[in-house]
């Protein structure tokens, strides 16, 4: 058995090592040339060096593919169509893609190199994409573990967004050996402020953004993003809306309200904000003061497992079973929903039974 054990791992470290060289040989001693990237059937052509992943000669003539992970295939956000080039689909696209994705030629594009001429097809909005510069005007602690990152944009000194969308902020090397990579976050300032990038960031433990922001980030510090991304926002509808988040969620939301009452939209909407204990809640004071204020804007605050000394008299249990509780038919509502995959999941369980349909659920998940 022993000897069996040995003989394996000598394959694996073998065959790993033949593969380290094959990426290394690639790299510095086969030359591609220049290569075509067509993109939308010539709407943009680009001509790139060849031997480089897709999204990284993307991303070096500034058109920005949605990528969390810094290239390395596991995040499954940068997905383009390739209608000729890529060559044979990678063991490490497969699990990332659905048969219905595969059968319509859909590619992880920091897996798939570009060694030809390659026709891909992306949404036209990913061109209205930029990289910003800036630099950290505040960071603002909400609770425990949730920090608000306010950014003053240097280089180009305006975004242009709808609020309900994200940016990508680049996480620099630092320690560790952690290389460059991407985290998307929502943003929470509105529109109006269009010099600023305002996000709100919960801490993940080990998570490499939000140790680098709460350990590292510091006032004064130059960062980059690329945004705006995302379809999450209001609909054209006049229908009276139901808001479901939670922890970080609340960005989106505290972005379009401000909007809202900036632009006089005055759209009935009821807030339902989730946290576990009292601590965990945050701009409870403004979000309560615009309730008194606005006749269209209800907000409900809700505690899953409120600690004693939290003396909690508000809504008590999951965010989904409160919303259950208060929602009766919801035939002619839409549903805004942002937050955890499983909480969206079973928000949109609850929606349903109240009979709204998906077709008017709009969600952002925080995966």
């Amino acid at each position: 058995m022993i000897a069996i054990l040995i003989a394996t791992a000598l394959v694996f470290a073998i065959s790993g090592t033949f593969a380290a060289l094959l990426l290394v040989a690639e790299r510095y001693l086969v030359n591609y040339g220049r290569c075509e990237i067509d993109i939308n059937a010539s709407q943009r052509t680009l001509s790139v060096k060849g031997g480089e992943s897709l999204l990284s000669s993307l991303m070096a003539e500034g058109v920005f593919v949605p990528s969390a992970c810094g290239g390395r295939g596991t995040c499954a956000y940068c997905k383009v169509k390739v209608a000729a080039g890529a060559g044979p689909l990678a063991p490490t696209e497969a699990p990332l893609l659905s048969e219905d994705e595969i059968r319509d030629n859909v590619r992880i594009s920091c897996q798939v190199k570009v060694r030809n001429d390659v026709r891909i097809e992306i949404p036209p909005e990913l061109f209205a994409i930029k990289r910003f510069v800036g630099t950290v005007e505040a960071l603002r602690d909400l609770t425990h573990d949730i920090k608000e990152l306010r950014i003053a944009l240097v280089d180009p000194p305006e975004i242009d967004f709808v609020p309900g969308q994200y940016i990508q902020l680049e996480v620099p090397s630092y320690g560790g050996g952690r290389g460059e990579v991407y985290r998307a976050y929502s943003m929470s300032n509105p529109p109006s402020e269009a010099r600023h990038v305002e996000t709100i960031i919960r801490l993940v433990p080990e998570g490499i953004c939000t140790t680098w922001v709460f350990q590292h980030l510091r006032v004064g510090d130059a960062v980059a993003l690329t945004g705006p991304y995302g379809e999450f926002r209001l609909s054209d509808s006049p229908r009276e809306m139901v808001w479901i988040a939670g922890g970080s969620g609340m960005a989106p939301f505290w972005s379009i309200l401000r909007h809202m009452i900036e632009n006089d939209i005055r759209r009935k909407c009821t807030y339902f904000f989730g946290a576990v204990a009292k601590r965990d809640l945050f701009l409870i004071d403004e979000l309560g003061r615009l309730a008194e204020e606005l006749d269209w804007f209800t907000f409900v605050p809700a505690l899953s497992s409120p600690a004693a000394e939290d003396n909690w008299d508000g809504e008590q249990g999951l965010i989904t079973e409160v919303v259950a509780r208060h929602l009766s038919d919801g035939a002619e509502m839409e549903g805004y929903l942002c937050g955890s995959p499983g909480m969206i999941d079973a928000a949109i369980d609850v929606l349903h039974k109240k009979s709204i349909t998906d077709n008017r659920i709009f969600y952002d998940k925080f995966a």
